[in-house]
This record gives C-alpha cells, sequence and structure tokens, in this order.
C-alpha cells in the first residue's frame, strides 16, 4: 500500500480531524475500501483514538473495511421497487455473478447491494451501477449490463439513464 498517497490525502485536508469522514471518502475512492494500513496511517497523523476510526468506518454504509468490486451495482428494494420485482432482480444479479447480496465477486468486477432507497421511484424498479440509474428494470436486462461493464470497464457504452 502507498501511504505517500494516503499522507497526501491527510495533507490536503491540513491533517484536521474534522476532516475524516472526508479523509475517509478520498481513500475509499482511491482503493475501493479502508485498508487497514490506511486507517492507522490516519489515526497517527490526526491525533484520534483507533476507536474513534472504526467507529465512523463502521457506521457509514458507504465506508467499507474489506475490497469492493470495481463496480458497485445498488438494487433498489424500497416500497416501489419491491413492489415491482426489485428482489427478484436481486436473486437474479445473485444467480449471474454467482454472489450473495453484500458480497464482491471472485474477479473483484462487482460488488452487489441492495439497498432501501434510491430515490427515483417513477423509475422503479431502480438498479444503480456506480453512479449510473437503470429504471424500469428486467431480469432480462441484467446480462447484457453486466456483460458491458466486464468489457468496456468504465461502463462508457451505457445509453440510457
Amino acid at each position: 500500500m502507498d501511504l505517500k498517497k494516503v499522507d497526501e490525502i491527510i495533507d490536503k485536508y491540513n491533517a484536521e480531524k474534522s476532516s475524516l469522514i472526508g479523509i475517509f471518502q478520498d481513500i475509499q475512492a482511491e482503493w475501493r475500501y479502508l485498508p487497514r494500513e490506511a486507517i492507522s496511517r490516519v489515526v497517527g497523523r490526526l491525533g484520534i483514538p483507533v476507536t474513534q476510526a472504526y467507529m465512523v468506518a463502521t457506521f457509514y454504509k458507504s465506508f467499507s473495511l474489506v475490497p469492493r468490486g470495481e463496480h458497485e451495482i445498488h438494487v433498489c428494494l424500497g416500497t416501489a421497487c419491491h413492489l415491482r420485482g426489485g428482489q427478484r432482480l436481486v436473486e437474479n444479479f445473485e444467480r449471474i455473478l454467482k454472489v450473495k447480496a453484500g458480497e464482491t465477486t471472485a474477479d473483484m468486477k462487482f460488488t452487489l447491494e441492495t439497498v432501501n432507497c434510491l430515490g427515483a421511484c417513477a423509475l422503479a424498479p431502480l438498479v444503480r451501477v456506480d453512479q449510473k440509474n437503470y429504471g424500469k428494470m428486467s431480469g432480462d436486462r441484467i446480462t447484457k449490463i453486466i456483460k458491458e461493464y466486464r468489457t468496456d470497464g468504465e461502463g462508457k457504452t451505457h445509453g440510457e439513464n
């Protein structure tokens, strides 16, 4: 792990204790999780207790202490999405990716998550891959989306929002 990069992130925030969440967000963006070594460096540089750092890291669902996939798939299970087949979408993703919700594929390409609401009920059922929304999602579209993200690596060829 490149601790120089961690130091750059900490320095960007002037090593302010009040910037812990921002520092963690940048570390997570860089490594797709919060590596133990990075947390230790942050704790040492900010002069905060280890328990405080882990309390923040585990309180917010956006942080992960284990490596995440290159692409994060979020399936909405809010009321509208649930009623329109959200749970079936989760089951389809689990079958195709061979992981359960909350897990990452062996190739580190995808992490599958369920969320309580993505705030776009008119598009139900909704799936978000990274920051791209796929509304009125159906099981037959899952394979196509996964294939596109596997091949282009950045989701650049997706045509809908």
